[in-house]
Order: C-alpha cells, then sequence, then structure tokens
C-alpha cells in the first residue's frame, strides 16, 4: 500500500516476532477502508491472523477495534455491541450515498426549517424504529454487495429491519448557503445505536421527514460496547511502539465488554473437553467470559440453561 497525503507513514520494517493475542483499539484515519487498516495491522504485528468487530466507511474516522491471533474469536461476539458516534449532518441536500462521498441529487432550501421541527422530527427518529439501510452499502442482494448494484446502475429497493437509536442528541446548529444561494442547515449531533443501524440513513431520514433532505458530511466513531474512543492509538502509534506495547491481553478484552466468571480448574478442564458446566447464573442472556485459576480466558459460555456451554474456546497457543 503506497504511502501519499491520505496514508500515514507507518513505517517498512517487520516487527522481529509475532504479536500475541488480544485486541486493538484503532483510532481509523479518513480516507482508508477498514480492510485497509487490517492489512497494514496484519504486517504491524506480524500475523495474518487479524481482523475487526464491524466496519467504518472510508469517509469516517475513529474506532476500530481489531483482534489478534486467538481474539479473532472474540470479535464474532463484538460485532453485536452497541455503538456511538459523533456527525454533521447537513440538512438541505440529498446525495446518492447519503453522505458526503456521493454527487448532491436535490437541493431544498431549509429557512422554513425551524429549531422545533427539527427537534420533532429527531424524536420521531429516536426508540426503535424499522430503518431501510443506505442502498450504497455492503448488504448483499442475491449474493452481490448493495453499493456494487448501485454503481453499475441497478435500482436498488433494501428492506427495512428494526434497530433501536438509543439517544439522538443535537448539539449545534449552523446555517449556511450552497453557491447557488440556497440555505442549508448543519447539525452536529452525537448518536448511540444498536448493532446494524446505518448513521448515514439516519441523516437522510432526518431530511426526508423534514422535506428538504440531508446527508452525512463527518462520523467518528466513540464507542464499541466497552471499549471507548479515548483508549485508541493511531496506526503511527503501532510502528513506533510495536504493536505488543498496545495490546490489550485476551483475558483484560473480554473482562472489558462482557461478564466474566471464575473457573476452577475441573470446570475448565470439562470445557476443555467440549462438556458443559453448571451456570453460574442461569438465564443470563449475554455471552459470558470464563476464566481459568491463572486469569486466562478459557472460553465464552451461553449460561442460559442451567447448563452452561460453551461457544467457543480459547486454547492455549
Amino acid at each position: 500500500m503506497a504511502t501519499g497525503p491520505d496514508r500515514p507513514d507507518t513505517g517498512r520494517a517487520a516487527p522481529a516476532e509475532p504479536t500475541g493475542d488480544g485486541l486493538l483499539l484503532i483510532d481509523k484515519p479518513a480516507g482508508w477502508t477498514s480492510h485497509d487498516v487490517v492489512g497494514r495491522s496484519r504486517r504491524l504485528c506480524g500475523t495474518r491472523r487479524v481482523g475487526h468487530a464491524g466496519t467504518l466507511d472510508p469517509m469516517a474516522t475513529g474506532l476500530l477495534v481489531l483482534g489478534v491471533n486467538r481474539a479473532t474469536k472474540l470479535l464474532t461476539f463484538l460485532v453485536g455491541a452497541d455503538k456511538t458516534y459523533t456527525a454533521t449532518i447537513r440538512l438541505g441536500q440529498r446525495t446518492v450515498t447519503d453522505d458526503a462521498e456521493g454527487e448532491v441529487t436535490a437541493v431544498s432550501d431549509t429557512g422554513a426549517v425551524t429549531d422545533a421541527r427539527v427537534d420533532d422530527a429527531v424524536a420521531t427518529l429516536t426508540g426503535p424504529i424499522e430503518q431501510v439501510p443506505s442502498a450504497v452499502s455492503a448488504i448483499k442482494v442475491d449474493g452481490k454487495r448493495s453499493y456494487a448494484r448501485v454503481r453499475a446502475g441497478e435500482e436498488v429497493a433494501l428492506a427495512a429491519r428494526p434497530v433501536t437509536v438509543h439517544t439522538f442528541t443535537v448539539h449545534d446548529r449552523r446555517r449556511g448557503a450552497g453557491a447557488d444561494g440556497t440555505a442549508y442547515l448543519d447539525l452536529d449531533v452525537t448518536v448511540g445505536v444498536s448493532s446494524g443501524t446505518y448513521v448515514r440513513a439516519l441523516a437522510r431520514d432526518l431530511g426526508e421527514a423534514l422535506g428538504v433532505g440531508g446527508h452525512l458530511t463527518a462520523l467518528r466513531r466513540t464507542r464499541v460496547g466497552g471499549y471507548t474512543l479515548d483508549r485508541a492509538v493511531t496506526l503511527e502509534d503501532l510502528a513506533r511502539d510495536g504493536a505488543g506495547t498496545h495490546l490489550i491481553p485476551l483475558a483484560r478484552a473480554a473482562a472489558d465488554a462482557f461478564d466474566t466468571r471464575e473457573l476452577t480448574e475441573p470446570e475448565a478442564r470439562a470445557l476443555g473437553y467440549g462438556q458443559r458446566i453448571d451456570s453460574a447464573v442461569p438465564g443470563r442472556t449475554a455471552p459470558v467470559a470464563g476464566l481459568g485459576p491463572d486469569g486466562d480466558l478459557v472460553a465464552m459460555l451461553d449460561e442460559r440453561a442451567p447448563r452452561a456451554r460453551s461457544l467457543v474456546v480459547f486454547a492455549a497457543r
């Protein structure tokens, strides 16, 4: 991958030895795909076993959670975590992609859009809603990505899906005018959402609710489950310090995001053989991290029934 204006120079030297098991919290730069970050991190970590817990669009910045080596098994449980974003929504302009990456397809004057109307529309988009994802998304339609179909000139109509917008807060409002003099309105917002929610679609739907259209001009992810952006590092940090310096060990990474239980040696051994053990708190619906007597992560457990079963076992290296 070439280093250029939008590609931080993270160095060329490979690490002396492979990185261990754990999570990396990366502050993704603008202009990079999530796959770009994974590719660079694989080289910096000295292993091919690197994955991420949920993509960010190239335009977006912020928290990208990477799993390294055995921690890639944790990613399945993190993909569904709630997320928080800060964003800027421009009302008065529709784009083909519902964000600033796409061509503006329509312009409407926002002079009659009052603060009260904005607040009312935001309220209708807060809580459990049915959301139609952006057509320019990675959702597959008959085996082909929706964005690929749109770029090929196809009309794509995606089905609405249930999501939850836990919080939708407007912090600042700024009015301006485009080159043709048409008034637009920019909103700086924070949204806390369930997994699968498209913030681009929220911007689009807010604009449609107000009759003027809207799109996303900036997006920054600040939280994924129990992990927050203030703990994240840049790719330059990884190259300078060594990836291992910033790696969150496997057991700590699990404890940050999930309930934990301490296992006895017989329980840890039984789980290693694929056997069930008694649930510590029967009826828990969320996965539970089972830690062995030595503090290592043994397994992720399902404790919904009186007898717990392992969802995934972390065999020793």
